[in-house]
């Protein structure tokens, strides 16, 4: 008997493995999966402008990205004692503006080069719905809660969002051509816009996903959203807020991934690295015993192992923990 619907997932046209960097950008769901993916020592970088929700946001970012265009004091606001940049999210925001800089363009570089060498794209679109600053008439990743006069928020309609994606995946090309675009809608509902006002963004985000993936052969869409909606129709795979995914759903999410987006080379290994970080990650209630010395030890040479078969991984913060 089935009990679920389960969403059928062609495979991806080509498959992540530990010699192919991965850049993450986007809402919350990015940073779910590419956690995961970090957990299991694979080359990642996640968010480097911090949790990016509107499309248009994301593509102004990238942008940047390609541009090389490092950021200037001008570039910030001042609220409230800190100083901000309506690009990123509030973890960059600083009292001291030097120090904010900082910070935002040691990210920014770490991006830039990585963008040129990664092969893997994994962008996650969150809502439709974005803010537009009312002085500069540019829209915003984020509001940090300066006065609601001071934005203008509106609907992105696709048209908008598929003309900026396909000049930023042409050009795109021409900077990395080995690059797989992976889109994802994020299943979380933003329900403070409302739940008509959620649905259509979802609706207008995947109506534009399905026109780029057309357009662009080396664009392929994962079907994040699909599998909480369909295959996971309980509200057991939520977090307690009933809106955000909760860890066995994200779980659930990672294997259908894993099963089309991860190369059979790599899920060998994985294997091996989730056991001993299981090990690493031990932690019992007395330390000082022959039993646990033993543990340690073993767990070592099992990482020391590894690494000797696949010099690529790297477990210096778990050896580190473990010989202390």
């Amino acid at each position: 008997m089935e009990l679920q619907t389960r969403v059928n997932i062609p495979d991806a046209p080509a498959k992540i493995g530990y010699d192919t960097p991965c850049l993450f950008m986007g809402s919350c769901f990015s940073d779910n999966i590419g956690q995961l993916m970090a957990a299991h020592k694979f080359p990642v970088l996640l968010n480097p402008f911090g949790t990016l929700f509107n499309p248009l946001s994301v593509a102004q970012n990238l942008n940047r990205l390609m541009n090389t265009q490092p950021y200037t004091v001008a570039d910030l606001s001042s609220h409230n004692g800190l100083w901000l940049s309506f690009d990123h999210y509030t973890g960059f925001s600083h009292p001291d503006p030097d120090t904010c800089l900082r910070a935002i363009n040691r990210s920014f570089a770490d991006a830039s080069l990585w963008l040129r060498k990664c092969r893997f794209l994994v962008l996650t679109f969150g809502t439709a719905w974005a803010f537009r600053h009312n002085q500069t008439g540019k829209t915003v990743a984020n509001c940090h809660k300066l006065p609601a006069a001071m934005f203008t928020r509106y609907c992105a309609q696709p048209e908008e969002i598929t003309g900026a994606y396909n000049t930023l995946l042409n050009n795109l090309k021409q900077l990395n051509p080995d690059v797989t675009v992976i889109f994802t809608l994020s299943p979380v509902r933003h329900w403070s816009n409302g739940a008509v006002e959620n649905q259509l963004s979802k609706s207008v985000l995947h109506y534009s996903i399905q026109q780029l993936v057309q357009q662009h052969p080396r664009a392929w869409y994962f079907p994040a959203y699909e599998i909480f909606m369909d295959e996971l129709r309980d509200y057991r795979y939520y977090a307690t807020d009933m809106l955000h995914p909760g860890e066995q759903g994200i779980n659930y999410t990672w294997e259908r991934f894993c099963e089309t987006c991860i190369s059979e080379t790599a899920v060998k290994i994985m294997a091996g690295v989730a056991a001993v970080i299981k090990a690493a990650g031990h932690r019992p209630m007395h330390t000082a015993t022959t039993n646990h010395a033993e543990f340690r030890l073993n767990t070592i040479k099992k990482i020391e192992s590894l690494v000797a078969q696949y010099p690529f991984l790297d477990f210096s913060d778990e050896l580190t923990r473990l010989r202390t």
